[in-house]
């Protein structure tokens, strides 16, 4: 009978309270056989008392009724009109005697029955395989079986009259879903299904909308409930596998994964949450412990997929391999950066930035052909793993591959809608013309317009240094403008367009011209560096090699670390913590820190600044180290209750001068006031001046903990402030405060309007970065060594010609 609530009772199966027995196992518990045939009979009347009695004495409810067309006792409920009937037996279609044939734990863990899914039709199917299917299974391998989906049970039998089924497949059992592309196979749509006991079935039909609605019945059959979301996708494969990520990397965990096109989706266990994986932008994508562990790298997160089962797990690899891989001819189809730039534009911008920027002629001579097609063809196969390695390539045959690609890129770079950009150079006034080139970068797909903003500024600093390339806005012009349009050249037009495009560079692209200024800077230290002789050949392009200390300066505690020209503070910190497999937790604020032990001063580096400049800037009296920063939560916390992004307040200040070459203090500490805002700090000698003393930029100044002891500060809470003038000289100032919140709350608001509140990383995941192959050449020598006095680090690099010092003295 129905309760108060209107709800029909379940019945469970547990013995009596007053049955105690220290051996009783669930599996001992029997019961009289019941006839199916007397519960199908019985659910087709009003006779529910009878039905409650042979479910209670172990009728199973999922039983199959011997009626293909309704092949079960409640569907013969629901064709009987019996909805109070259909209602019980739904209710009670998971009871069931305990049991403890369970193989494992992890069964329970990842299969939640959902409701009744049932479905039936004809299906064609080989018989099951115990290996990948590679070749071409014709429809005469294919047998036509009539399939009942019910309850939890993929049944198939010889045709809808039979009534003993050939064979079964329970929905528990299954752990993977694949939907091949159409006539994969001898008939237009075919599916996979994978088991726990490492075997593959094959079906197919002529009929797509009905494969998926087969797919579709089969997949809500076996997706965990909490995956559920991943159902929405088209996808192309679903499935479990078991995985290790975030903070957690002891112990495997299952997980949901469908693969859509070039995206994996997840459904983790500790997260309600379904993440998205771009296979086309990941950093790394390897096998390790031999093709047992699927690595993949992403700027901010590393996971690592599992296999339990040879055979679905093999076909994962190969299928997010493909998926990660380059696709087609289009400029979306390639592999690509975080930024939405193709790997290989980006392989060979860099290249060319770190090795041969100089090089007269640059783009206009013409490289090996053989060598440029065999170059283009490996970056195009595999440009993530693909390292450009100056003395094994040469300058003229990476540009080359690059004008290359954007002469065969599939559509072009400016898509179909080239001839507009044509038609713009005809507009005569500047302006005018501005906004229509802006317009028109506007409607380019994100890709195209990602990398065309990087390619015209790199080939705006390639001309920036003309005078030693001589390739200058119109050469450059000449040679692009019929690579990007894809012409023969006889259309001046496209020339003009290349050219306008690197002149008004900073106005189209709404180029940041502090960031612009930065990167040239960047661009000169390392001519400067090829300039003064340092050793470069055969050493990956735009990679040096520096030793960085993990939380103190001892030998036991050093790394030697190769750095690429696009390394952050951030990527470096987690290379180290990788390296000694120290786990991030939450609150853990690791970063990287400039050291100066002359000084005795040190600087949190901020987490998206690029680690090759500073290392080119620092002297033999720096170094670099990795500790955690303790004063970040607080610094965060302040910055959270803070309303406006300024700050104002007294501090004792002190300044040093140079007086014909020396430098002299100009007394003790002295109280100042000063005002802190998003352009300059600006000091007053008291509260009530209305005129500053002193202002400097905020761009222009780099602010260190510590302050030097010989100048005795007052309080133990100070920092130095270094001030870079437009002669690039450097000028240091003292400021003392009389707490340490005090002092951490300046130090916040500095990071923050340097670097426009973001101050840390919104998401605190683990960045890892592509490991490089160790030279075995190097052994454990810093090529640049930041460490020791000077006789130390003379005798460390001993082996070289050329004296590095000097070199880190000039540049």
């Amino acid at each position: 009978e129905k309760s108060d609530c209107g709800v029909l009772p379940c019945l469970v199966h547990l013995p009596h309270p007053s049955f105690h027995c220290p051996t009783f196992k669930p599996s001992d518990l029997t019961y009289p056989p019941v006839s199916p045939q007397a519960l199908c009979a019985a659910v087709t009347t009003s006779d529910l008392a009878e039905t409650q009695s042979l479910v209670f004495c172990g009728a199973e409810v999922s039983c199959f009724s011997g009626d293909p067309v309704h092949p079960s006792p409640i569907a013969l409920a629901e064709e009987a009109g019996q909805r109070l009937q259909m209602e019980f037996l739904l209710q009670n279609r998971n009871s069931e005697i305990p049991r403890v044939e369970l193989r494992n734990n992890m069964d329970k863990q990842y299969y939640v029955a959902r409701l009744s899914i049932t479905h039936n039709g004809y299906l064609h199917k080989t018989a099951s395989m115990s290996k990948p299917v590679h070749e071409r299974k014709s429809r005469e391998e294919f047998s036509r079986r009539w399939c009942v989906l019910n309850d939890g049970v993929l049944s198939y039998y010889e045709s809808d009259r039979n009534s003993a089924p050939n064979g079964e497949i329970t929905m528990t059992e299954i752990v993977c879903l694949v939907v091949n592309p159409p006539d994969t196979h001898g008939f237009v749509s075919t599916f996979e299904i994978y088991t726990e006991s490492d075997r593959m079935y094959l079906f197919g039909l002529d009929n797509p909308e009905e494969i998926k609605e087969w797919i579709s019945s089969i997949a809500k059959s076996f997706v965990s409930n909490r995956a559920e979301k991943l159902l929405d996708h088209d996808f192309e494969r679903i499935g479990r596998l078991q995985y290790k990520g975030g903070l957690n990397l002891q112990h495997a965990t299952v997980g949901w994964f469908a693969l859509m096109q070039s995206t994996l989706y997840a459904c983790f266990e500790d997260s309600e949450k379904e993440e998205a994986f771009h296979l086309k932008k990941l950093q790394e994508l390897s096998l390790q412990s031999d093709n047992e562990v699927l690595v993949l790298v992403e700027r901010r997160r590393t996971l690592y997929i599992q296999g339990e089962r040879k055979l679905d797990f093999s076909g994962w690899i190969s299928a997010i391999q493909k998926a990660a891989g380059t696709s087609g001819d289009t400029l979306s189809g390639q592999q690509l950066t975080e930024s939405d730039i193709p790997v290989l534009v980006d392989r060979c911008i860099d290249y060319i930035t770190q090795c041969g920027l100089t090089s007269e002629g640059i783009y206009r001579k013409s490289g090996q052909n053989s060598k440029t097609t065999s170059l283009l063809e490996a970056l195009r196969k595999d440009a993530r793993s693909m390292r450009l390695k100056e003395g094994e390539h040469q300058v003229d045959d990476v540009a080359n591959t690059l004008k290359r690609f954007f002469r065969d890129i599939g559509e072009g770079i400016f898509t179909e809608h080239y001839p507009d950009w044509l038609n713009a150079t005809s507009i005569e006034d500047e302006h005018e013309k501005v906004q229509r080139y802006q317009l028109l970068l506007k409607d380019l797909p994100a890709v195209n317009r990602a990398t065309l903003k990087a390619l015209i500024n790199h080939l705006y600093c390639v001309q920036r240094f003309s005078d030693m390339n001589q390739m200058n806005i119109h050469n450059l012009a000449i040679v692009f403008g019929p690579t990007l349009f894809q012409t023969d050249g006889k259309d001046y037009k496209a020339g003009q367009v290349v050219e306008d495009l690197i002149m008004h560079y900073v106005l189209i692209f709404n180029v940041n011209e502090g960031e612009l200024k930065k990167q040239l800077n960047e661009i000169m230290a390392i001519i400067k560096m090829r300039e003064a002789g340092f050793n470069m050949n055969k050493k990956e392009s735009g990679h040096f090699i520096c030793t960085v200390y993990l939380e103190e300066k001892k030998q036991d505690a050093e790394q030697h670390v190769k750095i690429p020209a696009t390394m952050t503070a951030e990527e470096l910190t987690y290379e180290i913590l990788e390296r000694r497999k120290i786990v991030t937790r939450e609150k853990d604020y690791w970063s990287c820190f400039e050291v100066n032990e002359k000084e005795e001063t040190e600087r949190p580096l901020h987490y998206l600044e690029k680690v090759l400049p500073l290392m080119h800037s620092l002297g033999t009296e720096s170094y670099l180290v990795v500790k955690k920063n303790l004063s970040m939560e607080n610094m965060l916390i302040y910055l959270a209750s803070k309303v406006e992004d300024t700050k104002h307040g007294m501090m004792k200040f002190h300044e040093e001068r140079n007086l014909r070459g020396l430098v002299r203090g100009t007394g003790n500490f002295h109280d100042r006031y000063f005002i802190l805002n998003s352009s300059s700090l600006r000091l007053y000698k008291e509260v009530r001046s209305h005129r500053p003393e002193r202002e400097w930029a905020i761009k222009n100044l780099k602010v260190y903990l510590g302050i030097r002891k010989k100048l005795c500060p007052p309080t133990c809470w100070g920092f130095t402030m270094i001030s870079t003038n437009e002669k690039n000289e450097k000028h240091p100032w003292y400021f003392c405060c009389d707490t340490q919140m005090e002092m951490r709350d300046w130090l916040a608001t500095f990071l923050f309007v340097q670097n426009g509140g973001n101050v840390w990383p919104s998401e605190a995941s683990k960045v890892r970065v592509p490991q490089m192959p160790q030279d075995s050449r190097l052994g454990n020598l810093s090529l640049i060594p930041l460490r020791g006095s000077e006789n130390e680090m003379r005798n460390s690099v001993a082996a070289f010609a050329a004296d590095p010092l000097a070199l880190l003295r000039n540049v």
